[in-house]
């Protein structure tokens, strides 16, 4: 499965939550320490998304990061308080090209999704009937996880709330295809929503900034989500609440 983390605080240099922690993302792409879906390493691209000025920005590669020598001197010109970013495992049979990659846009939103579908594409045919088919000509990659993103973007543009859009594609998700793996996690720049749901999530809290992320990095406290769990949280604020559904 892959790797990924959000952060929402004080501006960092991409380079400090990325690159240059004690078992950074960077390091979980050669060495994670929890791939309990499967594979041994996250060589199948990265993405890197954070906002300037309100708008979302982003850079992606489908090759591994590690083999990506430009990008020491960009994640450290680049500085943000609100970032997300992504090391792939691609799941056997889907496309491994850029656009495949997390983190996926929309406007200002951007999403990412650490898991797998079983039996996709059939699986959740039923659920991609209710987007336009403008939406469906228009997914970024022929994935599951870009398919996830356009059911959470249907919902949000029909007025639901952030995390209650999220919760209900899991869960429909879930009934569609049981034994998803659909940790994500969805960022507008002010609000992050995650989930947990068969796979690792864990929060650090400070008085002026909120990280979360596959596995600990860094410095300071950090604390596991329990699975099935919907959290919540701005820069200063974090909710956890347990997700209906089978345990």
């Amino acid at each position: 499965m892959c790797r990924h983390l959000a952060y929402l605080g004080p501006p960092l240099t991409l380079a400090a939550l990325v690159l240059d922690p004690e078992h950074s993302l960077y390091e979980q792409s050669w060495a994670p320490n929890d791939m309990r879906g499967g594979g041994t390493v996250n060589a199948d691209g990265f993405g890197l998304g954070w906002y300037t000025d309100d708008r979302a920005a982003r850079y992606r590669r489908n090759v591994p990061i590690w083999t990506d020598d430009n990008l020491g001197d960009l994640a450290a010109g680049i500085t943000s308080g609100a970032v997300i970013a992504a090391v792939r495992n691609g799941t056997d049979r889907m496309p491994h090209d850029e656009a495949a990659v997390a983190p996926f846009r929309n406007g200002k939103w951007l999403f990412s999704h650490n898991g797998r579908i079983p039996g996709w594409p059939g699986a959740t045919a039923k659920l991609a009937e209710e987007l336009p088919v403008a939406d469906l000509l228009t997914l970024g990659a022929p994935v599951d996880s870009a398919l996830l993103f356009a059911l959470i973007v249907h919902r949000l543009n029909d007025g639901q709330d952030a995390a209650e859009a999220v919760a209900s594609v899991v869960h429909e998700v879930e009934e569609a295809a049981p034994g998803s793996r659909l940790n994500v996690l969805l960022t507008d720049g002010e609000q992050l929503i995650a989930t947990t749901w068969t796979h690792s999530l864990w929060v650090r809290r400070t008085s002026d900034s909120t990280t979360v992320g596959s596995e600990p990095f860094g410095a300071g406290h950090w604390d596991e989500v329990p699975d099935r769990s919907l959290l919540v949280a701005t820069a200063t604020t974090v909710s956890i609440t347990p997700m209906e559904g089978p345990q």
